[in-house]
């Protein structure tokens, strides 16, 4: 077995937690619904990490679920030394290591996951914010290897094509996070935010992303995040096709408090997948919740994601 198999094996093997004390005993008395296979793909600057309570009431109520890093995060994130070394002005400078990293290698790495998940029911493909980009590119990839695309408050690039397009509509203005962002993203190679800031950068960040979850719940999340998100995720073009990414059946999980996608542009993107594709429309759930539900919420967002077809 090679490194990059042994690695793979390894974050596919951690993925899947089995349930313990309250959470076991509630997953115990839910009622059982046919075992699926769910593969969960992070946002920006998040990683597998972050989905470690989702999985964990997902296991417990019978399914099997898979998360992984994508290239430039988590376990496979590279980090500017001024960031380690906590150097806040050379921060906003500092090009990032990851500025090579392109959105293909992300929707490969999905593929390479799928792959290992053949077998049975097709898996359920579930992409939260940024994530979305990826799923959308890897549904265009290859429709053959997942049952159903879950957009989990998610960008679905459909009409205007890349991520950055829409978060320059008017529908994604929420006033909040704007001032989160570090430097040139186009000199960094990067879109940069800073996860160790002091305490003022930190509530804003909570209350962008994370605006339903308590300060003390939110810094494990917050203190695991990366700082760059490699450009290419948020500016590179996504082509759908009716004959690929149009068939797969697909669901919108829509949270209502989100002011990282605001509830509008959530609406919209919907809409304008719909009409790409009216014979093939979103199933639509949504959960009264900020951006971050699998922290927030992560019971109800496991009910929701197994009641899936």
């Amino acid at each position: 077995m090679n490194r990059r198999d042994l690695l793979k094996s390894a974050v596919l093997g951690a993925a899947t937690l089995p349930l313990t004390g309250s959470a076991a005993q509630a997953a115990d008395a839910a009622p059982r619904t046919p075992s699926k296979t769910f593969l969960l793909v992070h946002g920006a600057w998040h990683n597998s990490l972050h989905w470690g309570r989702v999985a964990q009431h997902l296991s417990g109520l019978g399914h099997r679920v898979v998360s992984i890093d994508l290239p430039g995060h988590g376990l496979n994130a590279r980090f500017p030394s001024s960031y380690v070394a906590g150097e806040q002005a050379k921060l906003a400078k500092e090009p990032s290591p990851q500025r090579d990293i392109q959105l293909d290698a992300c929707a490969s790495a999905v593929v390479d996951a799928l792959k290992t998940l053949q077998g049975g029911t097709r898996p359920i493909l579930v992409g939260h914010s940024m994530g979305g980009t990826v799923i959308t590119r890897v549904g265009e990839l290859a429709p053959e290897l997942m049952g159903r695309l879950v957009y989990l408050s998610a960008y679905c690039p459909v009409r205007l094509k890349k991520p950055s397009l829409y978060g320059a509509l008017p529908e994604a203005k929420t006033g909040y996070g704007e001032n989160l962002f570090l430097g040139n993203p186009a000199e960094l190679g990067a879109v940069r935010i800073n996860p160790r800031g002091d305490a003022t950068y930190m509530e804003a960040l909570r209350a962008a992303y994370y605006n339903d979850v308590e300060p003390r719940e939110f810094l494990p999340f917050a203190l695991t995040l990366t700082p760059d998100l490699p450009l290419a995720l948020w500016t590179s073009e996504i082509i759908v096709t009716r004959e690929r990414w149009g068939r797969i059946p697909r669901s919108y999980i829509r949270c209502t408090k989100d002011r990282a996608i605001a509830p509008a542009l959530q609406d919209l993107m919907i809409r304008e997948a719909d009409a790409f594709t009216p014979a093939n429309r979103f199933e639509q759930k949504t959960l009264e919740a900020s951006h971050s539900p699998f922290a927030s919420q992560p019971a109800r967002l496991a009910e929701l994601l197994a009641g899936l077809s």
